[in-house]
């Protein structure tokens, strides 16, 4: 069974930055769009990022845009969050999904703090 597994979270004051990364168990990024959500405490489930399966297209929600960058490393079937000036409102649980295979990861926590 392919599992997703997702690390780099952490606490970091607000200004400050993170890199999430998640690894495939195998080889399914290549036929995946990959993509990280983050669920805050009392909120939904919100999308943060996506990115196709070459790497050439990627989607970015308007709160992260200019902040967040997106990127994947088939060979090593791993996909990144860099997040940049991060900002309290982006505390949250963090989660990698591989969109064709429908799979989730098991989360990572992010706290930023003011």
């Amino acid at each position: 069974q392919v599992q997703l597994v997702e690390s780099g979270g952490g606490l970091v004051q607000a200004g400050g930055s993170l890199r999430l990364s998640c690894v495939a168990s195998r080889s399914i990024f290549s036929f995946n769009t990959m993509a990280w959500y983050r669920r805050a405490p009392g909120k939904q489930r919100e999308l943060v990022a996506h990115i196709s399966t070459s790497g050439g297209s990627m989607y970015y929600a308007d709160s992260v845009k200019g902040r967040f960058t997106i990127s994947r490393d088939n060979a090593n079937n791993t996909v990144y969050l860099q997040m940049n000036r991060l900002k309290p409102e982006d505390t949250a649980v963090y989660y990698c999904y591989a969109r064709q295979h429908n799979i989730w990861g098991q989360g990572t926590q992010v706290t930023v703090s003011s």
